[in-house]
């Protein structure tokens, strides 16, 4: 539940539900504009503002696209860049640039996976469209209320301990929209969940889902998987179990939690806001926070941003490692939603 002092802003969160619930009519019965494209957009984001996991359900989705023999290009707004307009990655791209998801994007992909941003994601599909022509599918991060765009396949995230149906609307609480906005999805993935998330639990969350997303949307599960500590600073290995955290992320929890279970100790944890631009004076106190022995422990999202040409040179002085994410299913979730797939690539009419 959240505050009872939030529930002064009931009736802003009212009109702003209704707002949003009049654009989705619009959209819905066909007032609005929403192009469809003859390749597959895959549209991967949530209800909720912040913090559910996007950046590597993404990268997993465009992962599956390449085992499979696709090409497929990543297309973002690019959230915190400092550009504006349509911008393709290249090596020379930076988290001003193109922002910091798009950045973490190139930087596991590379020139496989063309990485875009654009404001106008209409503009920035047919700009890939023309300029990139082996493409056979569009990724979009993040695009769940960019009702302009008629994905082929819509996929909501919402994590297990902030579910969208134990959620409010902004400002009340962090809706983008209301819930039954749900019913959009095509599949819902519930992310961040204990590895070991009992069946009954399973289905007891998949339940209070189909309440709003409707009574076959496929429910699936993931977990996050952390890998070995990456270099990114001046040392190539983390010198003990002594560690500074640095986040700018929305959801650090998880990563504190892992870090604990895996026997780090914390001394101290550096949390700014998500997408924070990290500056030279940032830098500069957690370098007098940092005790000998000890190592700065970061995300890759965060990574991104600390990589700014403006930055680099008081980063190299630092032991800072971040710890990579990948996607793990919980059960069948894997097959179940590679199965989706082929079929967006079978010859339709586009309407």
């Amino acid at each position: 539940m959240p505050h009872p002092l939030a529930f002064l802003l009931l009736p802003f969160a009212w009109l702003y539900a209704a707002v949003m619930r009049v654009r989705n009519w619009l959209y819905d019965s066909g007032l609005k504009e929403s192009t469809a494209y003859a390749l597959p957009v895959i549209s991967v984001g949530n209800l909720r503002a912040g913090g559910t996991g996007k950046t590597p359900h993404v990268a997993w989705i465009i992962a599956e696209l390449l085992r499979m023999g696709e090409q497929p290009a990543v297309l973002s707004r690019g959230y915190g860049r400092r550009t504006r307009g349509y911008q393709l990655a290249d090596a020379a791209a930076t988290a001003a640039t193109i922002g910091d998801e798009p950045r973490q994007h190139y930087q596991d992909f590379g020139a496989r996976v063309p990485v875009a941003v654009c404001e106008d994601r209409r503009l920035g599909i047919a700009t890939l469209l023309r300029t990139q022509p082996a493409l056979t599918a569009i990724v979009l991060d993040d695009a769940y209320q960019h009702r302009r765009v008629r994905p082929a396949l819509n996929i909501l995230l919402t994590e297990q301990q902030r579910p969208f149906y134990q959620d409010y609307v902004l400002p009340v609480g962090r809706l983008r929209e209301s819930r039954a906005g749900a019913a959009r999805a095509d599949v819902v993935v519930v992310t961040k969940c204990a590895p070991d998330l009992p069946a009954a639990d399973q289905d007891s969350i998949a339940a209070r889902i189909r309440r709003y997303a409707g009574p076959r949307v496929p429910v699936l599960f993931s977990a996050y998987h952390y890998g070995a500590p990456v270099a990114v600073g001046g040392q190539a290995e983390p010198a003990g179990s002594h560690i500074l955290l640095l986040t700018g992320i929305a959801q650090p929890g998880p990563l504190r939690d892992y870090l604990t279970a895996a026997g780090y100790r914390i001394s101290h944890h550096a949390a700014f806001a998500d997408h924070h631009a990290f500056t030279a004076a940032d830098l500069a106190a957690v370098a007098g926070q940092l005790q000998p022995g000890q190592s700065v422990f970061t995300t890759q999202k965060d990574a991104a941003r600390l990589l700014e040409p403006a930055l680099r040179a008081a980063v190299a002085a630092l032991p800072v490692f971040y710890i990579p994410i990948e996607v793990r299913f919980l059960a069948d979730g894997a097959a179940r939603l590679h199965r989706l797939l082929p079929p967006l690539f079978q010859p339709q009419a586009v309407v």
